[in-house]
């Protein structure tokens, strides 16, 4: 109809790419709807879909007290509030990124060195995975991803840059670890279907799985992109999580060690959502080692930029060397001794997880609860924990993973006593999955046993030595 949204709205606006159609958004919305609180709702969802790491956030207040002149919106810090109101320039405040190339330094063990100068701003990781797509690739073309994978990729990376993300496939019988295979698979399954591959974009550490890409397999990715002429991307914004052996390798680190690579074809992707807990703050960041790419992306830039009063208040915050050690030690701790405390509540019950180093979730094994082997089996668990157990979990299907049976459960985004409740309605779910499951082969073997029963009757009937043979009694029947 001519007066129709989709005639008068461009493709964009009316088509799907936003990727929103999924469980993994539509959990949010059930906990939106029906946000659980101790007191006034202790009935409502938890929120465990939602990688959040609010466990160091009295940390910061206390360095903001005791640092008011950071902030122009206090008296200690308001006469510079005019220049910071009126700074325009896209390359940002020059001591903004000079605190973040030495606060990505210290966070990789002060290893590699970071030049300010390729420090590219963006309104989150978000705008930077983007903004770097629109650099290396054009419409049609495609990246390939390492299953499972976080599920804003769909939109982020897609929606509006027009390319194709093709997964390479990757399974539990390794713990979920990419292969050369896998990608020389992926990358000719891509090229039978005449689709140009132009780059890989790895998450170190992974999200959802909680692991981190070891040497050896970054050298093999950094091999493989170099031979094929493609770029590496690496989004590396959990590095400053990892709680726990293995450590944490940057794919800067490797490329020092590899001279024979081609650094034009390297590019990281970082922020402060994770790492420092400021999502709101919105402040992503794209290190490319092309400078083409840093030019454009630049340009780009000026879309989605972080605003003066953050840089400033950042750029102090990040400077302090001390509350950055202070900070980076205590969070790691902290997150490490969180997980332990879920997956061991959880391996109570029953329930494995596959082990991991870093994160703010971990990778919750349910298979054995499943109808079926199957993802309509998944989905269907996935509406009884959101629905009946008021937990809101994350499918593996919204990851693209190759196995039903996998949840990511988020846990440094609440409080202890809440992860207490939601590992007790969890309890609930593996009890009552037990005892359906006793039933199940309760009535099978009552079936089996009432099936054979009627069998012996029968041979014991038709046996020779039955008295129901015998002539007198057919005469009389």
């Amino acid at each position: 109809m001519l007066g129709s949204q989709e005639y008068i709205l461009s493709k964009i606006a009316s088509n799907d790419g936003h990727g929103e159609n999924s469980a993994f958004f539509d959990g949010w919305k059930a906990y939106d709807a029906d946000p659980y609180h101790p007191t006034k709702n202790p009935n409502g969802v938890i929120q465990m879909g939602l990688a959040e790491n609010q466990l160091s956030f009295d940390l910061v207040e206390e360095w903001v007290r005791n640092n008011p002149m950071a902030s122009i919106c206090t008296p200690e810090g308001a006469s510079q509030f005019k220049d910071i109101a009126i700074f325009q320039d896209y390359h940002g405040l020059p001591e903004f990124r000079n605190a973040v190339a030495r606060f990505m330094e210290k966070v990789r063990g002060d290893r590699v060195r970071f030049d300010p100068d390729r420090i590219v701003m963006s309104g989150g990781a978000t705008g930077a995975q983007e903004t770097l797509t629109f650099c290396l690739a054009d419409p049609g073309e495609a990246l390939l991803v390492p299953t499972p994978y976080y599920p804003a990729n769909d939109r982020d990376l897609t929606w509006r840059t027009g390319v194709e993300l093709v997964p390479v496939i990757c399974d539990s019988s390794n713990g979920f670890k990419m292969t050369r295979d896998g990608l020389e698979a992926a990358y000719k399954a891509a090229l039978d279907s005449n689709t140009t591959v132009k780059g890989l974009l790895l998450n170190n550490p992974s999200n959802p799985l909680g692991t981190v890409l070891d040497r050896e397999a970054l050298s093999m990715a950094l091999s493989f992109t170099n031979d094929k002429n493609i770029h590496l991307i690496c989004d590396e914004i959990y590095s400053a999580t990892v709680f726990d052996e293995p450590g944490f390798v940057s794919i800067a680190e490797i490329l020092a060690e590899s001279p024979d690579a081609n650094p034009d074809l390297v590019h990281i992707v970082y922020s402060l959502s994770k790492d420092l807990g400021f999502p709101g703050f919105r402040v992503g960041i794209l290190y490319s080692y092309n400078d083409a790419v840093v030019c454009c992306a630049r340009k780009m830039s000026s879309f989605g930029l972080v605003s003066t009063q953050t840089q400033r208040m950042l750029a102090s915050m990040l400077a302090d060397e001390e509350f950055v050690g202070k900070f980076l030690a205590e969070s790691a701790a902290r997150l490490g001794a969180r997980r332990a405390a879920m997956c061991q509540g959880l391996a109570q019950m029953g329930v494995g997880s596959l082990k991991g180093s870093a994160g703010l979730y971990c990778w919750m094994d349910l298979r054995r609860l499943l109808k079926a082997a199957t993802f309509e089996a998944e989905m269907e668990l996935w509406r009884v924990i959101v629905n009946d157990v008021r937990i809101n979990v994350s499918p593996g299907a919204s990851f693209h993973c190759a196995e039903p049976g996998w949840f990511r459960v988020c846990f440094a985004n609440m409080d202890e006593e809440t992860m207490r409740v939601a590992l007790s309605r969890i309890s609930k779910l593996v009890v009552q999955s037990k005892s359906g499951e006793a039933r199940k082969q309760c009535r099978r073997r009552s079936k089996l046993e009432i099936s054979l029963s009627f069998r012996r009757l029968e041979e014991i009937m038709m046996s020779p030595h039955s008295p129901m043979t015998s002539p007198l009694v057919r005469t009389m029947t």
